[in-house]
């Protein structure tokens, strides 16, 4: 039987990051802040509790890597090279790769880094047919802690049959490192979200994001009067940083880079009493996710970019998270 093992990675600069081998996941990301104090800037858990029943029971993805397809995939199926594939579902609704997604998987330790620029790369095969997927999958991720306390995620993927292929980590950030992140200001380079129906599926539409509440084209605090929440897809514009945290309590920034089309964005209202890392606590719209990947149900959407991994091709997300004092 698998069992949980922590790999740490830490650079030049004290910024430290910890990474499970269950579901590739991030547990911590430690970043000075301006009293040049470390601060997880990631919600995550005490390693064991990330297979106790309470989370299981309640999965929120806390830093997973998402596979074989991140977001919602409709109509229990997809068709490929005219040939229709089932797929799980829940409320005619297919998430994050379906029953027991790559987040539940146990990855394997590829390499080991230790010295300038600290990196981890871990693998997974997905076998053919898993979740409903044909072809087998031979995935990696690789993080990296560069001497510029940046955090960079690499997902590779290559496969023996098509396949729709939709990669990308499930990080819950917090610049506070507890609490809420309504004070914290947000700019994002985007001017259009997908248009989605009561179960989050896409109409197949965009929506022009000035002057909505999608609006965050100027830096803005989050927790601002018409703020309700977000679990929406945004397209990214063709600009080289997507989107700009920022908390005033902390000092730390982050700027969000990626080779994707879209991120979905993701604030929790309020996050399931778990054991979380150090015991720290968190108030309603805890954290927020940018979960940088392709658009959701794109094998249901000829318009959308194509999540198509054919054999011979490489799949390749690219994502930097960068941190600084300001």
């Amino acid at each position: 039987m698998s069992k949980i093992e922590v790999t740490k990675l830490v650079n030049s600069n004290g910024m430290e990051l910890l990474i499970s081998n269950l579901g590739a996941t991030i547990i911590a990301v430690n970043v000075p802040d301006k009293t040049n104090k470390l601060v997880n800037v990631v919600v995550g858990l005490e390693p064991e509790a990330y297979t106790s029943k309470a989370y299981l029971d309640n999965c929120t993805y806390l830093g997973a890597s998402i596979g074989r397809y991140a977001g919602r995939i409709s109509k229990e199926a997809f068709t490929l090279n005219d040939v229709e594939y089932p797929i799980y579902a829940e409320d005619g609704v297919h998430l994050h790769g379906g029953e027991t997604g790559f987040d539940k998987k146990y990855w394997t330790v590829e390499k080991l880094n230790n010295d300038f620029n600290p990196n981890v790369t871990f693998a997974y095969e997905s076998k053919d047919m898993e979740e409903g997927y044909p072809g087998n999958l031979k995935v990696t991720v690789t993080y990296q802690l560069t001497e510029s306390n940046e955090l960079k995620m690499t997902y590779k993927a290559t496969t023996d049959k098509a396949t729709p292929v939709n990669l990308t980590n499930h990080a819950y950030f917090n610049l506070n490192g507890s609490g809420s992140i309504l004070d914290h200001k947000l700019k994002l380079n985007s001017d259009k979200v997908l248009d989605v129906d009561a179960k989050l599926i896409p109409s197949g539409k965009f929506i022009n994001s000035k002057n909505t509440r999608f609006d965050f084209s100027e830096k803005e605090q989050i927790g601002r009067e018409d703020f309700i929440g977000f679990d929406d897809t945004f397209i990214l514009e063709e600009k080289e940083v997507k989107a700009v945290l920022y908390s005033p309590k902390t000092g730390i920034k982050m700027k969000v880079h990626t080779n994707q089309p879209a991120s979905v964005i993701y604030t929790p209202v309020q996050l399931d009493d778990l054991p979380y890392l150090n015991g720290a606590t968190y108030a309603k719209f805890s954290a927020i996710c940018f979960e940088t990947q392709n658009l959701p149900d794109a094998p249901n959407n000829d318009h959308f970019p194509s999540s198509i991994l054919n054999p011979g091709e490489a799949y390749l997300n690219e994502s930097v998270f960068e941190f600084s004092i300001c």
